[in-house]
């Protein structure tokens, strides 16, 4: 069974197998707005949790997409560079970002679950 983890930042991170699929919450796209446009990393490319790992913009605003842990970019969903909308549309399904080889787990325990998200969302009304 595959979990997901939220960040304060609004990135959730599914783990598939020894993947990790990584994009923005439903509350983030709904901030956004109509998203226009997706900057994504290269294949290859080593993340640093808490920094930048892609780039979202939408009418309203460009926004950083951070790393929700460390890890290495193993696929990016070059989709989204001809359908950005997908973010919007299916934001926790085919609106993800990329995926990487995570390089520290632990670093998974230091995320939220879905009921603790929800109930950080729900204080930020």
């Amino acid at each position: 069974m595959s979990e997901t983890r939220f960040t304060q930042e609004h990135e959730w991170i599914r783990i598939e197998g020894d993947v990790a699929v990584v994009g923005i919450t439903d509350y983030a796209q709904q901030q956004l707005g109509d998203v226009v446009f997706v900057e994504l990393p290269n294949v290859g490319k080593a993340l640093e949790r808490g920094k930048d790992a892609a780039v979202v913009e939408s009418v309203k605003a460009a926004s950083e997409v951070y790393a929700p842990v460390s890890g290495e970019v193993v696929a990016v969903n070059d989709a989204l560079s001809g359908e950005p909308g997908k973010v919007n549309a299916d934001p926790m399904g085919e609106g993800w970002f990329i995926k990487l080889r995570i390089a520290n787990s632990k670093e998974l325990d230091e995320l939220m679950d879905e009921a603790q998200y929800q109930s950080f969302v729900e204080g930020l009304h």
